[in-house]
């Protein structure tokens, strides 16, 4: 075993590693999305597949626990100079949607397998029904774009062109993908060269040896984390808005049990998969990074000195159900799933919140929507597609703290692009690009205000694809006495006698002259407004974070000519004191404390039975008509849960083709 000096020292190295091989990618990579917004990463994986060492500064914080085994376990020789390549999601549930290539190339020491640099970038676009490939209207996969299994790019150094063409001719800007790629393959090689210098330097041993130390080292934070916690089993759920275009809700619910070090995640209970792109694909691995992001997050908030790698991931086991919207089965559409990662980091959040309550923050936005363009350049008629910028809403209220404005828990790592690069790079004008007023959900610490962004398009045809657009109707949540944060929306000719609310609505084509807004949700917030200082609520109105009104209607605060008055205030507040339910942990507002009087916990737990007692195939549209038979009742007087019950029986009776279908 490795001393712990010696220990830090190799993760240190390790870690300068990944860091210079996310650096070589964001310099020299061609695409905004990578080169500006940052949408990508970089690891360092054992020759098993695991993650041992990420950088910190460059790419997304998701993938610390990705499993790269089941991508590396599909090629059968490695040799020096070899580089791999999948974006297909089904081939070992590596790749998570079409866009986004994994690559892993083998360094190999004196004609040992030390370990393999990997990571992967998020191409703008690769292909099928929309640009940027991406769509919740899109129902399977095959209409996401061209899949790669496993594969080489290079074999012994020498370029696959007939793969490589195959690509050029299915995306819709093959020069970008290609220069994307050129510089993904540069950072493997700066992997490769730093690795060597390690091994130089400790001997191949020790760096064996110190890789999987470091796993179990992170293991051994993660479970002391763990046992400083109550044990005890802790339920929430959560929704997306809609399981498809113009749907029904998508409920997310998970039951923690936190033992002795150990955490189980229970999904039971979460929708079927869906006929939709909201798919999470896991293939049920109990432990697939994309269900324990919010893990992450959480575990590095309590610990800062935390390494960084799949050995946090040991102590956690999750319950995945087969044919849920979490473990999906081939072919679901899976290229939103982002979308609901989302709404997965609010559910484990709000879970968490109930057993360490004095540590965990309000909701965060929970929409962390990408804006891309597909447009043509006036002047020389050259198709253009980029994306804009990510707009992502406010994390919610911090124990200590107001929640970040603009950033936060669902996307802090996703950089904006600068309003100079994007018109320079795409013909548009942008307008207005600023903190969303009013945004942010009331409170003693207050939510983090969202974003807005609203720009002007000048050619015919211009299409918008907005993916993860959520959170327009089920708000983050506040906590402890905090209210929840305001929903998102998005906007085509806000203003004018032509203003389209497009809500989220995730595809528009847009005219020239025609002006898109779009803004996304505040963060929730934490403990109760009328214990925030009245002139922290002054120094927002003052910075146009928050409205005279809104002051006063939520906080109770009376401002007059640019002052607070004590006294009025003072009895103002009395009097919303007189008023308030102070005694409920969480606030939903008041469209999800709405539709829950409908869908009650009895109902879903009716509806879940129901469903998973179907093969797949029936499931989403079984649960649609159950949905439309309760909404012509319209009868909340009566059992939800009872209601469900005779719509299913009066479906079996309508389709005697249902019994024959569900295995004796």
């Amino acid at each position: 075993m490795t001393d712990k000096a010696t220990l830090q020292i190799l993760a240190n190295h390790f870690r300068a590693a990944s860091e210079s091989m996310a650096y070589t990618l964001y310099r020299t990579a061609q695409s905004a999305f990578v080169k500006e917004t940052e949408d990508f990463t970089i690891a360092l994986v054992t020759p098993e597949g695991t993650t041992f060492s990420v950088p910190l500064d460059y790419g997304a914080t998701w993938y610390p626990g990705l499993d790269y085994g089941p991508g590396i376990e599909r090629i059968s020789e490695y040799n020096e100079g070899d580089v791999c390549l999948t974006n297909d999601p089904y081939s070992g549930f590596l790749a998570t949607h079409t866009p986004d290539i994994h690559m892993w190339k083998p360094i190999i020491v004196d004609g040992q397998l030390v370990c393999f640099a990997v990571g992967h970038i998020h191409n703008t676009d690769m292909g099928g029904a929309v640009p940027a490939s991406l769509s919740r209207t899109l129902t399977e996969i095959h209409q996401e774009g061209i899949r790669f299994p496993p594969c080489k790019l290079y074999d012994k150094g020498v370029l696959n062109q007939e793969l490589l063409d195959i690509m050029m001719t299915n995306v819709r800007q093959p020069e970008q993908n290609w220069g994307d790629l050129k510089a993904f393959v540069g950072a493997l090689n700066t992997g490769e060269r730093k690795v060597r210098e390690i091994v130089a330097k400790f001997g191949v041993e020790a760096v064996t040896q110190g890789m999987h130390d470091m796993l179990d080292y992170g293991e051994s934070q993660a479970r002391e984390i763990l046992r400083s916690m109550p044990d005890g089993v802790y339920e929430f759920s959560d929704y997306c808005d809609e399981d498809s275009v113009n749907g029904y809700p998508c409920r997310l619910a998970l039951k923690l049990t936190i033992s002795d070090g150990e955490a189980e995640l229970d999904f039971t209970g979460t929708d079927t998969q869906l006929t939709s792109s909201l798919n999470v694909p896991t293939g049920g691995n109990p432990r697939h990074t994309l269900m324990l992001v919010g893990v992450y997050y959480i575990l590095y908030s309590l610990n800062q000195n935390l390494m960084l790698n799949a050995g946090l991931t040991r102590p956690f086991t999750c319950i995945l159900p087969e044919g849920s919207v979490v473990n999906p089965v081939f072919p679901a559409a899976v290229g939103m799933r982002s979308l609901t990662c989302g709404r997965l980091r609010s559910l484990i959040f709000g879970a968490f919140a109930q057993a360490i309550p004095e540590r965990m923050p309000a909701a965060p936005a929970g929409s962390s929507s990408i804006v891309n363009v597909m447009t043509t350049e006036p002047k020389t008629g050259r198709r253009i597609i980029a994306a804009i910028d990510p707009i992502v809403g406010g994390s919610g209220g911090m124990p200590t703290r107001d929640g970040t404005d603009g950033s936060g828990a669902d996307g802090a790592y996703l950089k904006n692009t600068p309003v100079e690069i994007n018109e320079a790079e795409v013909p548009i004008e942008i307008i207005r690009y600023r903190l969303a007023p009013n945004s942010g959900g009331a409170g003693r610490w207050r939510g983090g205000l969202g974003t807005m962004l609203e720009f002007k398009v000048f050619s015919p045809h211009t299409r918008i694809t907005i993916r993860n657009r959520d959170r327009s109707r089920f708000r983050p949540w506040g906590i402890l006495g905090g209210k929840a944060g305001k929903p998102s929306d998005s906007i085509l000719n806000p203003d004018t006698p032509r203003e389209t609310f497009l809500g989220n609505q995730d595809f528009v084509i847009a005219e020239p002259g025609d002006v898109f807004r779009i803004f996304s949700p505040g963060g929730g917030g934490r403990g109760s407004p009328l214990e925030r200082e009245p002139a922290r609520v002054l120094r927002d109105v003052e910075r146009g974070f928050l409205s005279e009104k809104l002051a006063l209607e939520e906080y109770g605060v009376v401002i007059v000519s640019g002052a607070v008055d004590e006294a009025a205030t003072e009895t103002r507040r009395d009097e919303m004191r007189a008023e308030t339910d102070t005694t409920a942990f969480f606030d939903f507002g008041p469209e999800r404390e709405e539709y829950e009087k409908v869908w009650t916990r009895e109902a879903y737990d009716a509806l879940t039975e129901i469903m998973f007692s179907l093969p797949v195939e029936w499931r989403f549209f079984i649960k649609h008509r159950i949905f439309r038979a309760l909404e012509e009742v319209g009868d909340t007087e009566h059992d939800s849960a009872e209601l469900v019950r005779r719509a299913y029986q009066g479906l079996l009776d309508e389709l005697p083709q249902i019994q024959e279908a569900v295995p004796a």
